[in-house]
């Protein structure tokens, strides 16, 4: 019998998300600074046939689902080469991309026809203006036409990303629900997380995911509990009664979902993660090529991983086991 990626607390780990890049076309307020960012130079980057040799090793350790991340993802050139290298890798069951829409429907066919089954595209306001202020110089237009040609092209489920942010896109959760009252679409509203930038600001823009539901009331729609959402990964997914798509809450800090962790992460630079908050990590570069030594590697991995990410309490400075990663979420690939 095979070997699995089994972790010390009986998680086992079926889902590895790959960064290919820390580039992004964008700026966002919760992701990156708007300038004095150093990215790495390319050669630093794993290469596509990298890449397919870590997952064809972990393909025979049980992972069956992939999520390509950045940065944004698709500032790497030639990405539908890497999925379709990646679809062909036994054991392989999906492949899923994490993308901020704005080149995405001019590649969604190829990306489609070379093996790409969901895609999750981040959204954080239906404002025009405020959609450019949050990307510090997004066009809305261009994502709003992505999600039309993901439904075009058969790709599904679509999921919309909303950073929920007190003061900034608040405002704006009934509209995100109306999304999916009659569009077969699910938004997932993530709480702000200081990935990398441990400091007070975040605070002030915090707020528990708890008032999604609030407002659903308010509005007299009747929010149930719903497991019908494919790779819903952390989310608590709802539906609003009638409603022909649902709507999932990640919030890491208030509730944070640990305990169901089945994920690995590979940061563009060739780093694996067993967690995405703390700073541990792995090179896995010079053991491609070792199927052995790359397996050792990983279980390694895991058995330093937590059993939870204990952000609530590092955030207010209380004990904490590891150390808090310093690297952004364009870094480390979210």
């Amino acid at each position: 019998m095979p070997k699995l990626l089994m972790d010390r607390f009986g998680r086992m780990h079926d889902y590895l998300r790959i960064s290919v890049t820390d580039r992004c076309n964008l700026r966002c307020v919760y992701c990156m600074p708007e300038e004095g960012m150093e990215f790495e130079p390319d050669d630093k980057l794993l290469t596509f046939e990298e890449i397919t040799e870590v997952v064809r090793v972990l393909a025979g350790l049980g992972v069956r689902k992939l999520r390509l991340t950045g940065g944004e993802p698709l500032v790497r050139k030639n990405l539908e080469q890497l999925i379709g290298m990646l679809s062909r890798i036994p054991g392989i069951e999906d492949i899923a991309l994490t993308t901020n829409g704005i080149y995405f429907a001019s590649r969604a066919e190829k990306l489609r026809a070379a093996g790409l089954t969901r895609v999750n595209i981040s959204l954080d306001s239906l404002k025009a203006n405020r959609f450019s202020l949050i990307t510090r110089g997004g066009d809305i237009n261009r994502v709003l036409a992505s999600i039309e040609e993901a439904y075009r092209v058969g790709i599904a489920p679509i999921k919309l990303n909303v950073v929920l942010m007190k003061g900034m896109n608040d405002d704006e959760i009934e509209d995100f629900l109306q999304m999916t009252l009659d569009r077969p679409i699910q938004v997932r509203f993530i709480e702000y997380m200081p990935i990398g930038h441990q400091d007070e600001a975040w605070k002030s823009r915090y707020l528990p995911l708890t008032t999604v539901l609030d407002r659903c009331k308010e509005k007299g729609w009747n929010a149930v509990a719903s497991d019908a959402v494919y790779g819903n990964g952390p989310a608590q997914n709802y539906r609003i009664e009638g409603a022909l798509g649902s709507f999932g809450l990640i919030h890491p800090i208030s509730d944070h979902f640990c305990e169901t962790c089945n994920r690995l992460r590979i940061t563009a630079d060739g780093n694996v993660k067993p967690c995405l908050y703390w700073s541990d990590e792995f090179n896995v570069r010079k053991y491609i090529g070792n199927d052995a030594a790359m397996e050792e590697l990983f279980f390694r991995a895991l058995d330093i991983k937590p059993q939870n990410h204990e952000m609530a309490q590092a955030l207010l400075n209380e004990t904490q086991s590891h150390t808090p990663t310093l690297r952004r979420m364009s870094q480390i690939g979210g």
